[in-house]
């Protein structure tokens, strides 16, 4: 049947789409090429279904012309005739065009990319960045006739008979003067990679402009008199190159994958020369169809500031990075793919946030993930404790983002001593509960003694470590809240985190009533040795005799201060010590009995106090001067004596 000559209009409410399509798309109008080949795809895909077991080489080739000003999207798919070009080209907005401008009309920005695929616009996206638009189709029925349809404006249309001779479709894109940056091969080059890079049929670039280039080749079987190889020149035609991997890791089976394939394909999925520490493979068809990778690479401490590492396909077509309505945010702190086929190209964020199907896909994700870490931790704990440093930020920020996560992965959660050794909660309670716990009422309360910083606090860790009491390493910037996650929104009862330098309940010893020392006084004396009138001073009984002092902070005081420092809160909170004398010392006993008046005893008292903050952290300038002053006059009268 010949194709007659016709003209129209799309719709009569084309006339407003346009508009907007063209107003709301600006900043994303290199997503027309994503929506023109991943149509020409899915035309090869029904082709294919249609006629099972075709040997027929099949492919979307797009052609640069800069010269003629054209972009050219071919495909070998299944084509249209011209009833179904009128069917699905121009009437567009037959249903939904009323529903589209009064969702899309306002200032809405949070909705601003969403247009493309939501209405059964996707075609019309080359509007934004062409100024006529041709197609060529031949539809694979047999006896079919060629189209041929031409707009200007995406309105008014004209269909007549036309030129291709095989079975696809053609679109001709004439760019706008203003577009021009979409005639350049480069640019086409990096947009058919961020969205057509694994689409499930071949894709091909080619640049019209490119040239034939010559080379030399040996002439086989010829040499010259000096026994080289003959030489001869060839002429090679320029050749459209392959853009995307039709069959990516991501759709196997986990079994049909090997170790260096998935750390091939992360490495050029992310540019990432380091390898990734474990991944896990995600390949459901029920009761959702959802594929992909996720992968755990090495996590420093600036992990809240990292985005974009998980990228979300629809049915192998690149749609986004980090849709936090799929994707729980913790996860983020991941790479990988997603590929979920039943989600449309673009949907509205209110959509995805309402969709109990969108939540379902989200729920399941995180459990995969948790699956997979309790899983390494139960059969491959020796490989899981090599990871810990590096995966243990993002899973103690998982545990306070999501309570299933937290409920699926806490027998896994583990502690790193400052001996290198890492135990669970629980078992660290085994460990040291002789030592750091005791029962009120038929509850057991005990404590995990801990450290932010080995160095710094090497003195009073030694104390711990001298008691074989385990002092676990806490030393990352979520370490601060997630303590007081563990303490008080867990379900550990009776567990509480002391710094050790907040805390010698650890470190004490009974038996020693004989030794008479009245703590009042002691207090008096040090309060006025160091003219500190607000200095709190106790006395206990330390385990190590040596030790004359310890100083202390209250461990909820500081933690407050550290997470208003790390929140950028303006005011400062004063620094709050307490002096713990340590009643079997024989310096403490000793100044016990001297006269506060005296100055040998002045200086002994700031000698002890300076000694004991220097274990917990250094002395301010001033204050390192005058503890390097008072120890030379001490080391004096010590030889006059």
């Amino acid at each position: 049947m010949a194709v007659n000559m016709e003209k129209g209009s799309v719709s009569i409410e084309a006339q407003n789409i346009m508009p907007v399509i063209k107003r709301w798309l600006y900043s994303d109008k290199d997503i027309f090429l994503r929506e023109v080949v991943s149509n020409g795809c899915d035309a090869i895909t029904k082709y294919r279904m249609m006629h099972i077991g075709t040997e027929e080489p099949m492919s979307v080739t797009v052609t640069v012309d800069k010269e003629k000003g054209e972009i050219r999207i071919a495909d070998t798919g299944i084509g249209m005739t011209a009833d179904e070009v009128k069917r699905y080209i121009n009437q567009v907005a037959f249903s939904g065009a009323t529903e589209f401008l009064k969702n899309y009309q306002g200032d809405n920005a949070e909705e601003k990319g969403g247009i493309i695929g939501h209405f059964g616009l996707g075609f019309y996206s080359v509007f934004m960045v062409s100024e006529k638009v041709e197609i060529e189709t031949l539809s694979h029925t047999e006896g079919a006739e060629p189209v041929h349809w031409v707009s200007t404006d995406g309105m008014d249309f004209e269909i007549s008979a036309g030129s291709r001779t095989a079975h696809g479709t053609t679109i001709i894109l004439h760019i706008s003067e203003d577009e021009k940056e979409f005639l350049e091969t480069y640019r086409v080059r990096e947009v058919l990679n961020r969205y057509c890079g694994y689409m499930n049929s071949p894709v091909y670039l080619e640049d019209a402009s490119a040239k034939p280039t010559e080379r030399e080749v040996p002439v086989e079987g010829e040499t010259n008199e000096d026994g080289s190889p003959k030489m001869q020149k060839i002429t090679e035609e320029p050749k459209p190159s392959l853009i995307n991997e039709v069959a990516p890791l991501w759709l196997k089976k986990p079994s049909e994958c090997t170790d260096e394939e998935y750390k091939s394909f992360y490495h050029r999925m992310f540019s990432d020369f380091e390898d990734p520490l474990f991944w896990v493979h995600l390949n459901m068809d029920y009761p959702f169809n959802l594929k992909g990778i996720l992968y755990f690479p090495k996590l420093k401490d600036d992990f809240g500031t990292r985005e974009g590492q998980i990228k979300l396909f629809s049915g192998q077509v690149f749609v986004a990075d980090n849709i936090k309505e799929i994707i729980p945010e913790f996860l983020m702190l991941l790479k990988g793919v997603i590929d979920c086929p039943d989600l449309p190209l673009n949907v509205s964020r209110s959509f995805l946030q309402n969709d109990g199907y969108v939540k379902k896909i989200s729920a399941h994700i995180t459990k995969k993930v948790g699956d997979k870490l309790t899983g390494l931790f139960n059969t491959a704990r020796e490989d899981y404790q090599k990871y810990w440093d590096d995966i243990a930020p993002f899973v103690k920020y998982g545990c306070m983002k999501d309570s299933k996560f937290y409920d699926n992965v806490k027998k896994a959660l583990l502690l790193k001593t400052t001996k290198g050794e890492y135990f669970t909660l629980e078992e660290y309670k085994t460990r040291n509960f002789d030592k750091t716990g005791k029962k009120v009422d038929d509850k057991e309360e005990w404590k995990v003694f801990y450290t932010n910083d080995a160095r710094r606090q090497a003195a009073s860790v030694e104390m711990y470590t001298q008691r074989e009491i385990d002092v676990a390493v806490m030393d990352t910037i979520i370490d601060v809240n997630f303590l007081s996650f563990l303490e008080y929104g867990s379900g550990n009862d009776g567990v509480s985190f002391a710094r050790v330098d907040a805390d010698v309940s650890g470190l004490t010893e009974e038996g020693d009533e004989d030794i008479k020392l009245d703590a009042d006084a002691m207090q008096t004396l040090f309060r006025k040795a160091l003219g500190k009138e607000d200095l709190e001073v106790k006395l206990e009984s330390l385990a190590n005799a040596d030790m004359a002092a310890m100083v202390t902070e209250d461990e909820q005081s500081r933690r407050f201060k550290e997470m208003s420092r790390y929140y950028g809160q303006s005011f400062k909170m004063p620094d709050r010590f307490t002096l713990v004398l340590n009643r079997r010392s024989q310096t403490v006993q000793a100044l016990a009995a001297r006269n506060a008046e005296d100055e040998t005893t002045v200086m002994l008292c700031n000698q002890v106090y300076d000694l004991a903050r220097m274990a917990a952290q250094p002395l301010e300038a001033e204050e390192i001067t005058a503890f390097l002053n008072r120890s030379q006059k001490l080391l004096e009268m010590l030889v006059k004596e």
